[in-house]
């Protein structure tokens, strides 16, 4: 059932104040701990008493029965609550599921999600079924609910209508409006959107900004306009300008902006006194990056920098659920809460050697203990393997525009003009110019241009994009199609072809924009993904991210879009998409 509200009925906390009162036995019992009290903001030793899937009692007393009861010595073991990542974007080739069945073997617990891709599902109700399985894993699954598509998309009103996104606001499990990448169209007299936030706001959710590089007029603005947070400040001197204006701050670390060492030295040297108000986040990275973990190498670079151990761990856990208003049931260790905990051999050392979740051991002694759980019910959810019903042909892969992208670096696209002759099949090695499409995944439009920086890869297609419409790239247009049949062939993915021969392919069976694959498996193919383009001529940090933001129209300066290149200042068509 959805975590937000009533989560235990009468009778089962009849039940735990039996436990209490010492006439039932607790199912589980760590004695000799020393446990986090986020509210005495001290260690304290003590003993746990857990009751199926809640903490009854936390303090020096043990039950007078507990034949039944399983019992395990801490003597030695710190507890804190299990982690919190409240920024995670669940579908980077990973899904919900296996993002969350890795995350908890680091003691990353619980995931805040971007429901953007759940967003392009015309079955809404299939969408939130997905919600609703999700909160009955042994994980917390929290979400978002958009208000812009951060791309040019036709369906937009009829995607972003009132009645979507109050159905989304109305879920239990969504704790906030945002991210706000179209946060630009406030300040245009978007009343649209406001009227989204003041929704969000009557409803008791908290709403996300998204201010790279912002001014203190514009953040000011911002608040006022009703924004809580931002998880965007890449300087210390911009975390200290939103804490002044009054924002929660999310220091980022993620796979293209791994910047949290360097914020967390430039806080040192800043008059912030309190780390109350900040949260750490991985802001959706992509495969490789988490071979450590998810959270805990983020607490760790806390340590490493002198933050004290109790505020590095309440910014991965207590300040992020008080934040959200879920601190009655997660963020701490105390009674009343589920039993989701980490246990440390060192308070310096993030990574658990045990975790537990909603009372269920998901690791003991450094061993995962969840492989007997059970798949998604995709299907019913709305995923299934991509089906297409429409061919690739020469005639789909004419080149004539006079305006490519320029890769300024790996997710930054600057336009040009393109002198080279595109009346060819093939173009050379020479020089780092590739033909660039982005095609209707129902087959009725497509916008062909050239993408410069992208390095000389002959055929790649990919089914991976932010709109899920189908990306090509290459300098071999029989490649390009050959890459595009395997594509198709495979039900979605991202495929790479080379004179004629199938050279990479990555599965992507869930609507063709995510993978089953357990992450350790999926890193590998990122590596391997990374590694070819890099042999190529790729010289950017994430090349996945420079295929999701090629659609993205929160980021400077020109994309290519499902309604044609669209330049992100002037917010206009440039050359528009045309019909197959």
């Amino acid at each position: 059932m959805p975590e937000h509200r009533a989560v235990w009925k009468n009778d089962q906390i009849r039940e735990q104040i039996q436990v209490l009162d010492q006439e039932m036995a607790p199912t589980i019992l760590l004695k000799n701990a020393v446990i986090l009290n986020s509210y005495l903001k001290q260690w304290i030793h003590g003993n746990v008493w857990i009751y199926g899937d809640r903490i009854v009692y936390i303090g020096e007393e043990l039950p007078k029965h507990s034949d039944q009861t399983e019992i395990m010595d801490c003597e030695g073991l710190y507890l804190v609550p299990g982690y919190i990542e409240p920024h995670a974007h669940p579908f980077q080739l990973y899904n919900p599921q296996t993002l969350a069945r890795y995350a908890a073997q680091y003691g990353t617990t619980t995931l805040i999600s971007d429901n953007l891709n759940l967003l392009f599902q015309n079955d809404q109700k299939k969408a939130l079924t997905l919600l609703r399985h999700c909160s009955e894993e042994l994980f917390h699954h929290f979400w978002w609910a958009r208000f812009d598509l951060q791309s040019e998309v036709d369906k937009e009103d009829f995607i972003l209508s009132p009645d979507r996104i109050s159905a989304w606001l109305d879920h239990d499990c969504v704790l906030q409006g945002g991210e706000l990448t179209g946060w630009p169209s406030l300040l245009s007299g978007d009343d649209l959107m406001l009227d989204r936030i003041q929704e969000a706001k009557k409803k008791r959710k908290r709403v996300e900004g998204h201010f790279p590089g912002a001014s203190e007029k514009t953040l000011t603005k911002m608040k006022l306009f009703g924004i809580d947070a931002d998880h965007e400040a890449m300087t210390g001197k911009e975390v200290y300008s939103r804490l002044l204006a009054g924002y929660t701050v999310a220091l980022r670390h993620s796979s293209i902006r791994p910047d949290l060492p360097k914020l967390l030295k430039e806080i040192k040297e800043l008059p912030i006194a309190s780390y109350e108000h900040l949260f750490l986040t991985t802001d959706g990275a992509t495969p490789a990056f988490y071979k450590d973990g998810v959270t805990n190498p983020l607490i760790e670079m806390a340590l490493n920098e002198g933050v004290d151990p109790i505020d590095a761990y309440h910014m991965a856990s207590f300040n992020i659920a008080r934040y959200y208003g879920i601190d009655h049931l997660l963020g701490s260790a105390a009674a009343g809460r589920f039993a989701t905990l980490n246990f440390l051999e060192d308070p310096l050392k993030p990574n658990p050697v045990h975790v537990l979740a909603k009372g269920k051991w998901l690791k003991k002694n450094r061993q995962n203990l969840q492989e007997d759980l059970e798949e998604l019910p995709w299907k019913d959810c709305g995923f299934s393997p991509l089906s297409m019903t429409w061919g690739l042909t020469m005639d789909d892969l004419q080149f004539s525009m006079p305006l490519g992208l320029h890769m300024v670096n790996g997710v930054i696209m600057q336009p040009y003009s393109v002198s080279r002759d595109l009346a060819t099949d093939e173009l050379s090695t020479d020089h780092d110019e590739s033909f660039l499409a982005l095609i209707d995944r129902n087959g009725n439009w497509r916008i062909n241009t050239v993408l410069k920086g992208f390095g000389g890869v002959k055929g790649l297609a990919s089914s991976f994009s932010a709109t899920g419409d189908i990306l090509l790239i290459g300098k071999n247009k029989e490649d390009m199609i050959a890459a595009y049949k395997q594509m198709v062939e495979i039900g979605g993915g991202i495929v790479i072809c080379e004179d004629g021969s199938i050279c990479y392919e990555l599965q992507l069976e869930l609507n063709g924009t995510a993978s089953k694959a357990e992450l350790p498996e999926l890193m590998d193919k990122y590596r391997e993904f990374h590694s070819f383009l890099k042999e190529r001529g790729y010289a950017f940090e994430d090349p996945i991210y420079t295929l999701f933001f090629l659609s993205s129209t929160h980021l400077p300066f020109v994309r290519i879009t499902p309604r044609g290149i669209f330049d992100v200042k002037k917010k206009t068509i440039l050359f528009p998409s045309i019909m197959r």
